[in-house]
């Protein structure tokens, strides 16, 4: 994987989610875990047009809504946020996945440290679910409701 950092020594920022339908994908395909300090939705980026998986870098994207507070609130949340995204997500997040972090009103009071642990938590249980996905609900065997009578 790449270094974090450029050549003058700055961390590179993970590239964003800006859309509001890139934030509603993963909010409506993605795979979620919440923890006390924050919400992590998860979601592989449609393949390309040749087929292939998308194996380009992950991305994220930070939210907060007035839930968590007035504006001053809600911005030193998503910067909280952001520094923990920038610490975990280089080595912890999986090419071709798209991640929203969605700050909660823990997000203010937890200590950084947690918040952290929150966010490394979040992406492990997301990759294990990832990885044992549910079978295909069962369908009906087909009788009619007379049938079951």
């Amino acid at each position: 994987m790449a270094s974090n950092s450029s050549a003058d020594g700055r961390a590179k920022r993970l590239a964003r989610l800006k859309c509001r339908s890139e934030f509603l994908r993963a909010a409506g395909r993605g795979r979620k875990w919440a923890a006390p300090g924050l919400v992590l939705q998860a979601c592989r980026r449609p393949r390309n047009a040749d087929g292939e998986a998308d194996s380009a870098p992950p991305r994220v994207g930070f939210t907060a809504s007035r839930k968590v507070g007035s504006a001053v609130q809600r911005n030193r949340a998503r910067r909280r946020l952001r520094a923990a995204a920038d610490q975990l997500l280089p080595r912890s997040a999986r090419a071709g996945t798209d991640y929203v972090l969605i700050a909660r009103a823990g997000t203010l009071t937890r200590p950084y440290r947690d918040l952290v642990g929150d966010l490394e938590t979040a992406l492990k249980r997301v990759a294990e679910a990832r990885n044992h996905r549910r079978p295909p609900p069962s369908r009906p065997s087909g009788k009619t409701a007379e049938d079951r009578r």
